[in-house]
């Protein structure tokens, strides 16, 4: 199956990182390498593009498609910019890029969530509308599959990821469910789990809203990739890797999301810890920058009409300061 990802919001991301030719751009999660790719092709010669992502499979579809840009462009201009792949999640940019000798960029994106690819392609296991082994694996080479949280954890532990990650409100009647389920036998594939969520949920609340597994399935993703948690601990740690009024451009794709990144960037704009009645800051915190968007970026009805999975999608975009 051929790794196929349209980019969300693509000109507003263009546009909202305000590439700089020569300059130096991470794309933390570059999937076919979609957004990547128009990146590049704004690039001079000078410039460097860095590609993370721990999907094997979608390297390999973002260097082949980086590899088309750039002959490409060779063929067009007689040069084209520099670009790496790595193999790593986006948290451990920092020193991915320490690795590469890069102290600064002028540019970072994180398109947060799941790709098309992985969704449509039965044998990773993140789709309810396929049968297929639980596996729901970001990076498909290690770690605990779905299928050992389904099968490990407590009926307590699913109530809260299903909760606190799904916002499912029937979270502990699915849980119970599951409990119940593997006494009988381990549950190893989504079309078990499926039947098992449908058989938790009353009929009634089945009708409208969605598939009654995609919150469900959305959690479970959640906790076994770490995604929230990876976000929440370096957002700041990414917003130090700009160079002065250099952007971090996020997507993200549920409340979930957006609400880290709003909180975060709103905290590196004002980190003031003063009580609100304090007339001037005596704390000493000082701004690490501004948030560009005050108000997500959200799809075009055009896009919406070319691209329904863009439909939740949020842009923010922080801007470094010039001086900190």
């Amino acid at each position: 199956m051929e790794f196929v990802h349209t980019p969300v919001l693509l000109t507003e991301c263009l546009e909202g990182l305000n590439i700089e030719p020569d300059g130096v751009y991470v794309d933390g999660t570059v999937g076919g390498g979609g957004h990547a790719g128009e990146i590049f092709r704004r690039l001079s010669a000078e410039g460097t593009l860095v590609g993370i992502d721990r999907d094997a499979e979608a390297l390999r579809a973002a260097d082949k498609h980086l590899a088309e840009v750039a002959k490409a462009m060779e063929e067009e201009k007689g040069e084209h910019p520099s670009y790496t792949l790595i193999k790593a999640n986006f948290g451990e940019m920092p020193q991915v890029l320490a690795e590469l000798n890069i102290r600064r960029v002028n540019g970072i994106l994180l398109d947060l969530g799941i790709s098309s690819y992985q969704i449509d392609n039965p044998e990773r296991g993140f789709s309810y509308l396929h049968d297929a082994p639980l596996d729901m694996r970001m990076d498909a080479s290690a770690g605990e599959t779905a299928a050992d949280l389904v099968n490990g954890y407590s009926e307590q532990e699913l109530a809260r990821v299903l909760r606190d990650y799904g916002e499912e409100r029937f979270a502990s009647f699915i849980a119970r469910r599951i409990v119940l389920a593997r006494q009988e036998e381990p549950i190893r594939t989504t079309g078990e789990l499926v039947e098992i969520i449908r058989k938790a949920i009353p009929m009634k609340y089945q009708k409208g809203g969605g598939h009654p597994a995609k919150r469900t399935f959305q959690a479970i993703r959640i906790e076994l990739n770490q995604e929230l948690t990876v976000l929440e601990q370096s957002l700041g740690e990414l917003i130090g890797l700009l160079a002065p009024r250099g952007r971090l451009a996020v997507i993200s794709f549920h409340s979930l999301e957006d609400r880290i990144v709003k909180n975060a960037f709103r905290k590196a704009e004002d980190p003031c810890i003063c009580p609100k009645d304090f007339p001037r800051c005596v704390c000493g915190a000082v701004s690490r920058g501004k948030v560009v968007t005050r108000n997500p970026v959200l799809p075009t009805e055009e896009e919406l009409k070319n691209n329904s999975r863009s439909a939740s999608a949020k842009l923010r975009i922080f801007e470094r300061a010039e001086r900190e």
